[in-house]
């Protein structure tokens, strides 16, 4: 809104171009008018060019919406380069090690998002797994993203165990003192030597277990990674069985909406897993994002979805 001291004119802005308000040999200053001019009476026009005209103004210069949209073209090239970094911090191809196999599945609501996840190889060959969910959305939540993905790097390659690793996060997170944001995390180390899984987690659903045709929801609690200090994580420790596969996955799988206010839930995540259990990683990820966007058919989505299947095979 513009509001004149003298009350002469006010006027929202609700369309606009350019105005380029040059004084003296000072660089070109810039405002933006309405861009229906004929809203304006003469009166209007002269108050506005008082308003922003000093003394020694030269000339006032109407620019087209070009100036916005460079802009915005700006923009979006940003985004797309902060898409190609953080899909450069994802795995490139499913992990195929022995007789273990592991997938993924990574939908971001817009362009850049809050979810992250990765899984390696570690020297005494066991398997590490973990996913995230920083809380908030766009490029801030990146940002946020890559700083806990950096800081698990170099702490997973030591070989600790989860919950050590949240403990780890939690504490250097703090130490940044980056106000209003935490990361929803799960960690997982599977040992194929002993075909054991040692996991912690805290603020994310499951994970889910898969075994025969069974579908069980696991229970991983604990405050999510620089919300508080000085917090302690609990480690879940699960035998495998030959066949058994394990879904993890952020929120926006499970909180999911129809056009109906409907959300899909647990219970619809485990529907699909008990349907599809003996397919491949791979596969199972495919049916269930499919199933989830069919649910979603006519609502848009509402925040990232992020999935990872590993799958212990007996060859």
């Amino acid at each position: 809104m513009l509001t004149r001291s003298h009350g002469v004119t006010q006027s929202i802005l609700a369309l606009a171009f350019t105005v380029h308000v040059v004084v003296g040999n000072n660089p070109p200053q810039f405002a933006f008018v309405p861009v229906a001019p004929f809203c304006y009476s003469f009166c209007d026009i002269v108050s506005l060019s008082v308003y922003f005209s000093p003394p020694d103004i030269a000339m006032i210069t109407a620019s087209p919406v070009r100036d916005l949209l460079a802009i915005e073209k700006l923009r979006e090239q940003e985004l797309e380069e902060a898409r190609i970094i953080q899909d450069a911090m994802l795995p490139v191809h499913p992990l195929y090690t022995g007789n273990v196999i592991v997938s993924h599945e990574f939908q971001p609501v817009i362009e850049v998002g809050g979810d992250y996840l990765d899984y390696f190889n570690l020297s005494d060959d066991t398997v590490g797994l973990y996913i995230g969910d920083v809380s908030g959305k766009g490029l801030p939540a990146a940002l946020y993203a890559a700083l806990a993905v950096g800081t698990l790097r170099g702490v997973h390659k030591t070989g600790q165990d989860p919950s050590n690793v949240l403990h780890l996060l939690n504490k250097r997170l703090h130490l940044r003192g980056i106000p209003a944001r935490h990361t929803a995390l799960q960690y997982a180390l599977f040992d194929p030597s002993r075909a054991e899984m040692r996991m912690a987690g805290a603020g994310m659903p499951g994970p889910l277990l898969l075994r025969g045709q069974d579908c069980r929801v696991l229970q991983l609690a604990g405050f999510p990674p620089g919300l508080f200090p000085c917090v302690d994580y609990h480690q879940f420790t699960l035998p495998l069985e030959p066949g058994d596969s394990l879904l993890f996955c952020t929120d926006g799988l499970t909180e999911a909406h129809n056009v109906h206010g409907t959300e899909f839930g647990l219970a619809g995540l485990q529907d699909v897993c008990r349907h599809h259990a003996s397919d491949s990683p791979l596969d199972l990820l495919g049916h269930v994002f499919s199933t989830i966007q069919e649910f979603t058919l006519h609502r848009r989505q509402e925040d990232d979805m992020t999935a990872a299947v590993l799958h212990y095979s007996s060859r």
